[in-house]
C-alpha cells in the first residue's frame, strides 16, 4: 500500500469498528481524525493517545497529524437546520425553463469558407507562433499571447481554414502544416491575394 505522505491525494477512510484499525492501515495514515468514542482505549487504537473518550460530542474531533493532537471543532447542523435552509430554497421563484445561453458566434457558414478580410488582429502572429514551436493547439495561443480560451479557440479555427493547421483531432494538438516562416508568409500572401 503507498503511503499517503508521497501522494497529493486525499483518501478519506471511515469506520465505526475499531478493531479494523490495524498497524499497517495506522502507518499509512499519518494524518487521523477522531470524533467521541466510548472508551480510552478506543481513543488509542485510533490516535495513539487517549482523549476522543472525553469529548462532548455535537462537532467537537481530535485530529493527529503524526506529531501533534489537536481539538477542533466541525459545524453540526440539526434537522430543523437543514429543513429551514430547504424551505427557504423552496420558496424561492422558480422558472418554467432552464435560460437557454446564447449560441457561440461562428462568422463562417461552413468549414472551407474563409475570409482574409474578417481575420483576428493576432492572426499573423499566431500563425507565426504555431509554425516557430509546431504545435497547432489553442494553450499555446493562450499561454504565448495572453489570449482567452474563446478568442485563441477562434484563431484556430481561422488557421485551419486558411490552410495552417489540420483539422481538429480531439486532444490531440492539430498538425502544422509549414515548417518555416518562409513558407508561411507565401502562402499568407497568397490566400490573401485570391482566397485558399
Amino acid at each position: 500500500m503507498p503511503s499517503n505522505r508521497h501522494s497529493p491525494d486525499h483518501f478519506y477512510p471511515k469506520t465505526f469498528r475499531k478493531n479494523i484499525t490495524t498497524g499497517s492501515i495506522k502507518a499509512n495514515f499519518s494524518s487521523r481524525l477522531a470524533f467521541r468514542l466510548v472508551s480510552s482505549t478506543d481513543s488509542r487504537t485510533i490516535l495513539d493517545v487517549q482523549g476522543a473518550d472525553l469529548l462532548q460530542g455535537q462537532g467537537h474531533m481530535l485530529h493527529s497529524n503524526g506529531v501533534e493532537i489537536m481539538r477542533l471543532q466541525g459545524a453540526l447542523l440539526t434537522g430543523r437546520e437543514v429543513e429551514s435552509v430547504c424551505d427557504f430554497i423552496g420558496l424561492q421563484r422558480g422558472y418554467p425553463s432552464a435560460m437557454l445561453l446564447p449560441a457561440y458566434g461562428n462568422h463562417y457558414t461552413s468549414a472551407k469558407e474563409f475570409d482574409p478580410d474578417n481575420l483576428d488582429p493576432m492572426f499573423d502572429e499566431a500563425a507565426s507562433l504555431i509554425v516557430l514551436h509546431q504545435q497547432g493547439s489553442t494553450s499555446l495561443i493562450r499561454h504565448k499571447m495572453k489570449l482567452g480560451y474563446n478568442r485563441s479557440g477562434h484563431i484556430i479555427d481561422q488557421l485551419e481554414r486558411a490552410g495552417i493547421v489540420g483539422p481538429f483531432e480531439g486532444s490531440k494538438a492539430r498538425d502544422v502544416l509549414f515548417s518555416d516562416d518562409y513558407s508561411l508568409e507565401r502562402h499568407l500572401e497568397a490566400i490573401r491575394k485570391k482566397g485558399p
